[in-house]
């Protein structure tokens, strides 16, 4: 199967600062897989380097076949949830369109007659209806509840046809069944369109039943596989250099407990050791206490 993503030999810092090194991974096209780990392990350094923001320290790195910078203009990204205040009066679907005209800022717009417009409402009509938005698409996003607005912001990364996806923390802020309902939506889109997903998650228990693999950042390294092949107690405890416990509850839920706190903006993991009981199970349980980190 082709890869979709392709890292050997990895490392990569911030500010001279080392944030991992001796990464190996392979994601192949078609993939929907889950970027885990405690806050500033270096999932975000992840996304940077995918998208050709941030080179690597040493070592090699393909997206799609080519360079990540040539990729760029193949993928469609998510940033991290913006929140829309109740007295925006942008229509949802105008938001969806921005994913086309936000590309064209400083150059002129086509008219809306024009053979040009037409198609760009069609696609706009496409991805929308694709989500199950189009009910409340001409409504104004602030209006609108989370759920709601986050399934209008994943056409907008949508709208330019991409061949990957990488959708930064979509799953914040919203409640468990929003969570679990814009899982399937994503798991669907990767499978109808044959679409790449990566998702960059806190929490992996809304979305384990629909990931092929996961890809878990700790300790300054990296691991990726299957998502309960990776998430145990050997793997993690050898990834963070000290002891680590995974709980599976009747349910089927993920507790991971005894992971070191990290601190900082992708600067590694270090600080006090945690441990947590907490039902609501993260990557890094701690962020069911202080809340997620950009």
């Amino acid at each position: 199967m082709t890869e979709a993503i392709t890292l050997s030999g990895a490392a990569a810092s911030r500010g001279g600062a080392p944030v991992w090194s001796g990464v190996d991974l392979s994601i192949a096209r078609g993939e929907f897989v889950a970027v885990l780990g405690p806050n500033g392990a270096g999932k975000s350094t992840f996304l940077d380097v995918v998208l050709g923001l941030l080179p690597l320290s040493t070592g090699g790195v393909s997206v799609l076949g080519e360079a990540p910078r040539a990729a760029r203009v193949r993928i469609g990204y998510l940033p991290q949830r913006r929140s829309f205040d109740a007295s925006t009066r942008v229509r949802g679907i105008d938001v969806v369109r921005l994913g086309l005209d936000g590309a064209r800022w400083g150059l002129p717009l086509p008219t809306a007659l024009s053979p040009t417009a037409r198609a760009a409402n069609a696609k706009v009509d496409e991805v929308v209806e694709l989500v199950g938005a189009g009910g409340y698409a001409e409504r104004p996003i602030g209006t609108l509840s989370g759920g709601e607005q986050q399934r209008l912001l994943i056409p907008q990364a949508l709208v330019r046809d991409p061949q990957m996806l990488l959708l930064d923390e979509p799953l914040d802020s919203l409640d468990l069944p929003n969570q679990s309902a814009v899982a399937a939506l994503v798991q669907r889109i990767c499978r109808t369109q044959g679409v790449t997903v990566v998702l960059v998650a806190h929490d992996v228990n809304p979305i384990l039943g629909y990931l092929d693999r996961v890809v878990y950042f700790a300790g300054g390294r990296g691991v990726e596989g299957p998502p309960r092949d990776v998430i145990q107690a050997d793997v993690l405890s050898e990834l963070y250099g000290s002891p680590i416990e995974v709980v599976e509850t009747q349910s089927g839920r993920l507790i991971v407990v005894g992971t070191p706190d990290a601190h900082g903006h992708d600067g590694g993991c270090g600080g006090h050791d945690h441990a947590s009981d907490a039902e609501p199970v993260h990557a890094d349980p701690a962020v069911a206490e202080r809340g997620p980190a950009g």
